[in-house]
């Protein structure tokens, strides 16, 4: 039974690895260190993988938790790295670009309802920006 359990965890410790293994260029990478809110959905701390794919993205991490979001292109001067851009409220923080390593082109994403309501009601709104690992 042992060596069960053994093999066991050798598999589910492989199949993470290859999980975050399979990237693609155009993919960020990312450790966030706080929890966020995506699409009305909050996300833990953590290492995560965004996509972007046409006008969504899908953002998620080594336990495939996560979530596809809706975006509209935006136009900045190219980013000398890829990163997350969030806006924070207090201790409250929503995803709301994405940035990719090189593009003038990015993903911003539409603000939530509890994101509006809070604006509404907090005058102050920072930014929080995660680099990508390199």
């Amino acid at each position: 039974m042992r060596v069960f359990r053994i093999a066991f965890c050798a598999a589910v410790f492989a199949a993470m690895g290859v999980a975050m293994g399979q990237t693609i260029q155009g993919d960020v990478v990312v450790d966030v260190p706080f929890a966020f809110s995506v699409a009305g959905q909050q996300l833990p701390a953590g290492h995560y993988i965004v996509k972007a794919k046409d006008e969504f993205i899908r953002i998620f991490n080594a336990n495939k938790q996560g979530v596809f979001v809706p975006t509209h292109s935006a136009l900045r001067s190219a980013s000398d790295r890829s990163k997350l851009v969030f806006h924070r409220y207090g201790d409250t923080y929503f995803l709301s670009g994405v940035w990719v390593k090189g593009n003038n082109t990015g993903k911003e994403l539409y603000r939530s309802k509890a994101e509006r309501e809070l604006a509404a009601h907090q005058a102050e709104m920072e930014l929080a920006v995660v680099h990508a690992d390199q």
